[in-house]
Formats: structure tokens, C-alpha cells, sequence
């Protein structure tokens, strides 16, 4: 059976597996869009509310907090209360948040009401990719990553480009109410369309050390990341968070690996080379791309003088690349692995950054548009080649402990990537305008990880086992010849 199956190709996406796939795409989409959409108004909110920026950026920061407690939970809630009970309730916390947010009457309860609507949206992401991966099993897990990894890259892109659309046109209340109709759509399809799967029999009790343990110190390291790129790394706040969140997550390691019971994250995945290696990507991909994302509209309002709309524009190109870029190599990825195709989309994305190193007012926008299109198409042959493995180097029970780390690791890698090339932009004094030569060397940052991308993708399982055995070990799947 299983040599005709490897005769006959990769087992084919059919319509229940592409089902579940839209509407979790159509869900996990707000999250990723909301945070951009959000980021480019700060201004705006800070005029609106008569707040001073230091206040505002608390609608971002509170935002990154609850997704930071909130990841770390959504692994264990999945198996106690079943899949779709949790996708549906991170929905409709995400959808209560949007709407409170367009009522919000000052800035408080808007920070308020955006903590609500991060709690819902952390809840949603882990959940949609470990939903998918098990639907989706070993052999068709290139071809669905290619197509679920979508959001978590384009969203972000595609934000700012909304973000700027909203605002030169319509109130700031629409940045939150914009996703309503989408919220609404997607709770009501998931209702439909997703199976009903009861909390699996004998689930293991929640870990309380755990949870006193890892979510804090995630969201320590994740405020005083996004604080430093603003205060620096040598304030005061920042040293507190990292120090903190150091010292929480080292309490964890020795609480994970010394406890009988099953504990929040499963640190042993870390002993797979497969699994090190696909969640170090997944690390460098976060930091590459968000710091690209923070970098570019700066750029192109800075040294280029264009506006906020006219910069969230030339991002697309970066998104259109990336989206062409995922599918192809999710396809690919079943057929040849993730250990030919992440190196190569390092190298496209490294040299795509390289072009903005040497770039100044008087660059052709035309090589401009090309590199970032070279660079997002990258982006798209390391991410979802990247997920598809994570996922075939642990075993099925460990898949939610698994998407945890990745989340958890993306977030730090996005926050500290921004935060780094915020201080570089900083180096000539945080009043100071940034030059084309600030930013040059700013850029050199994504060029840096795609380089660590490069040599991590080097160690990434190759070519996946056709049909493997149901009771193939986790390391059998995790190193395949």
C-alpha cells in the first residue's frame, strides 16, 4: 500500500482538508492584519485620545502582553476542552475586543480593550495551525503549510497597506470595526464546518507551575523587547523584563524536565535536530521579517518622502512575493523537503536586504520593487517548507506543545529584530532623523539572519518518508534518509 502511494505521488488536497483550511485561513487572517493595521495609526489614536505616545504605544504593547500569556495555554486548552470549543471562543474574544475597542472613550479603556482582543487572538493562531497539521497528516503537510502560512506572513504585510487606506478615508474607529464582518463570517463557518471533537478522554491536569512559570516570562521578555527599541536595552524597565523574563524561563527548563506530570511545553521536543532546527528558522524568520516590515515604510518616508499610504503601497510587492512564494514551495516541499528549499529562500531574502544596504534617495524604485520581491518570495520558501517540519519531526500528541514553541519563539524573534533596528535607526540620537546611511546599516540586520537561516536550513530534515508507519518514532520522522 504505502509503495503505491509513493508511486502514485503525494496524497492530493481534498475538499474537507481545503474546508477547514479556508475558514482557519480566514480566521487566523485578523489577527496578523489587526496588529499592522493598528501599528501605523498610533499617531492618530495619540491626537484622538490627547495622549502622549508614551501612553498610546501601550495599545501595541498591551496587544503583544495577552498574545504572550495567551500562547502558552492555548496547547493545554485545546486537549481539555476540545478544538473547536477554543477556536470559537478566541474568535469571539477577538470580535468583543474589535467592537470595545470603537467604543473605547480614552485611552486606558482602549488599551483596555485591545489586551481583550490580543488574549483572543493568541488563543486563535497556536490553535488553527495545530488543527490543520493534524487534519492534514505527514504527506500533505508541505502542500498545507504553503497555504496556512499565508497569514502569519502576508498579514502583516498587507496591514499597513489597509491601515493607511482606513485612515485616509474614514474614522480611526474603522482600524478595529474592519473586522467584524470578518469575525462574524468566520465563527459562523467554523460552527458549521468544523468537526465536533470532545476533550480528550484522561487529559492531563493543567500545570500550574507552568502557567506561574512560562507565560510571564514570555511576556517579560516580549514588553522589554518592544520597550528597548524605543528606551534602549540599557533602561532601567528593559533590563528589569529581560532579567525577569531570563530567570522565569530558566525556573521553567528545570520545572519541564524534572516534572512526572505533562508540562505546559514540552521542552524534550528541543532534543530533534529536525525540531532545533526548524524552530531556529522559524526564530530568525520572525526577527527577518518584522524588522523589514518596521524598517521599509520608515525608509521609504524618510529618505525617500513618501506617505504613510504611498509606503504601506510599496510594501506589496514584498507581500505579493511571499504570497506567490508559499504555495510554490509548500508544494515543493512534499516533494523535495524543506533542506533544499530553506537555504535557497535564505539566499533570496539575504540578497534582497543586501539591496537596501546600498540604497539611497537616488536608487531606481524599480530595483527596489525587485528586491523586495526576490526577499518576500524567499520569505515564502522558508516559512512554509519551515512549519512542515516542525510538524514532522514530533510525534501527533506533541503537535500542540509543538505549534507553542514555534509561536512563542516567532514573537521573541519579531520583537527583537525590531527592537534591534529601532536602536540602529537610533544611533544618532532618538530626536535625530535617521539618514540613508542609518538605514543602510540597519538593514544589514535581516541580512545577518538570513545568513543564520541559511546554515540552520542546512539541518532541516530532507525529502519526507512516504506513508510512514503509524508507529514510526519521533526521531525516525524527525532525521528521514
Amino acid at each position: 500500500m504505502s509503495e503505491t502511494k509513493a508511486e502514485s505521488g503525494p496524497a492530493r488536497l481534498d475538499a474537507a482538508l481545503l474546508t477547514i483550511v479556508g475558514v482557519m485561513v480566514l480566521g487566523g487572517m485578523m489577527s496578523y492584519l489587526d496588529a499592522t493595521i493598528v501599528n501605523v495609526g498610533i499617531s492618530t489614536l495619540s491626537g484622538e485620545f490627547d495622549a502622549s505616545l508614551a501612553t498610546i504605544e501601550w495599545v501595541t504593547t498591551g496587544y503583544l502582553l495577552a498574545v504572550a500569556l495567551a500562547i502558552p495555554l492555548a496547547g493545554w486548552a485545546l486537549a481539555r476542552f476540545g478544538a473547536k470549543r477554543m477556536w470559537l471562543l478566541g474568535l469571539t474574544l477577538f470580535l468583543a475586543g474589535s467592537v470595545l475597542c470603537a467604543v473605547a472613550w480614552n485611552a486606558e479603556s482602549l488599551i483596555a480593550f485591545r489586551i481583550l482582543q490580543g488574549f483572543g487572538g493568541g488563543m486563535v493562531d497556536p490553535i488553527m495551525m495545530t488543527v490543520v497539521a493534524t487534519a492534514a497528516g505527514p504527506e500533505r503537510m508541505g502542500r498545507v503549510m504553503g497555504l496556512i502560512s499565508v497569514p502569519i506572513t502576508l498579514g502583516p504585510v498587507v496591514g499597513p497597506i489597509i491601515g493607511g487606506l482606513i485612515l485616509d478615508n474614514l474614522s480611526w474607529q474603522w482600524m478595529f470595526l474592519v473586522n467584524v464582518p470578518f469575525a462574524l463570517a468566520a465563527i459562523l463557518l467554523a460552527a458549521k464546518v468544523l468537526p465536533a471533537d470532545p476533550p480528550t478522554a484522561g487529559s492531563a491536569p493543567l500545570d500550574v507551575v507552568g502557567v506561574a512559570l512560562l507565560p510571564p516570562g514570555f511576556a517579560a521578555l516580549v514588553y522589554a523587547l518592544s520597550r528597548a527599541g524605543s528606551v534602549g536595552f540599557g533602561s532601567t524597565q528593559v533590563i528589569v523584563g529581560l532579567v525577569l523574563g531570563v530567570v522565569l524561563f530558566a525556573g521553567y527548563a528545570v520545572h519541564a524536565l524534572r516534572t512526572d506530570k505533562t508540562p505546559l511545553l514540552d521542552l524534550r521536543l528541543f532534543a530533534s535536530k529536525g525540531f532545533s532546527a526548524s524552530v531556529t528558522t522559524m526564530f530568525l524568520l520572525g526577527g527577518g521579517l518584522f524588522s523589514l516590515l518596521f524598517l521599509l515604510p520608515l525608509y521609504y518616508q524618510q529618505v525617500r518622502g513618501h506617505s504613510v499610504l504611498e509606503s504601506g503601497l510599496l510594501l506589496a510587492p514584498l507581500g505579493f512575493g511571499t504570497l506567490i512564494g508559499m504555495p510554490v514551495a509548500g508544494n515543493l516541499a512534499d516533494r523535495f523537503g524543506a533542506k533544499r528549499l530553506v537555504p535557497l529562500g535564505a539566499l533570496l531574502i539575504g540578497l534582497g536586504a543586501l539591496v537596501f544596504t546600498q540604497a539611497d534617495s537616488g536608487t531606481s524604485q524599480v530595483l527596489l520593487t525587485v528586491a523586495q520581491l526576490a526577499a518576500g518570495f524567499g520569505m515564502g520558501l522558508v516559512g512554509a517548507p519551515t512549519m512542515g517540519s516542525v510538524y514532522r519531526t514530533v510525534p501527533g500528541e506533541a503537535v500542540a506543545g509543538a505549534t507553542g514553541a514555534v509561536f512563542i519563539l516567532n514573537q521573541i524573534g519579531a520583537s527583537l529584530g525590531i527592537a534591534v533596528v529601532a536602536l540602529i535607526l537610533q544611533g544618532g540620537g532618538s530626536h535625530a532623523t535617521p539618514t540613508s546611511g542609518t538605514f543602510a546599516d540597519a538593514f544589514w540586520w535581516p541580512v545577518a539572519a538570513a545568513v543564520v537561516v541559511f546554515l540552520a536550513g542546512l539541518l532541516l530534515p530532507g525529502r519526507p518518508q512516504a506513508a510512514p508507519a503509524a508507529d514510526a518514532s519521533a526521531e525516525r520522522v524527525a532525521d528521514p534518509a
